[in-house]
């Protein structure tokens, strides 16, 4: 997943200089599954205390942004749609998480 400027359509400005989570180790440290597999990516401008820094995307806080979800060599169960990537979700707000 990257993120993406909704006013620039680049990649979003941050200190991050990549916005960006997936199974790759490179620019950024790879997500993290958890036990079941699945990732848990959290956008926000802070990274959530006990959440690895590559399940982190940073955000702007009154900035516009969306997402791009590439996928590289998927598996069967992309083509036969018996998986399917889900919502975002928010799941709180400290205050500072907006954007």
């Amino acid at each position: 997943m990257t993120v993406y400027d909704n006013q620039t359509r680049s990649m979003l400005d941050t200190p991050q200089r990549f916005p960006r989570a997936g199974s790759q180790a490179s620019p950024t440290p790879a997500a993290v599954p958890g036990p079941d597999g699945a990732v848990t990516v959290h956008f926000c401008p802070d990274r959530p205390d006990g959440v690895p820094e590559g399940d982190w995307i940073r955000t702007v806080p009154g900035r516009g942004w969306f997402v791009a979800l590439r996928l590289y060599s998927p598996l069967q169960p992309f083509f036969d749609k018996t998986w399917r990537p889900g919502e975002i979700e928010e799941v709180g707000r400290s205050g500072n998480e907006a954007g």
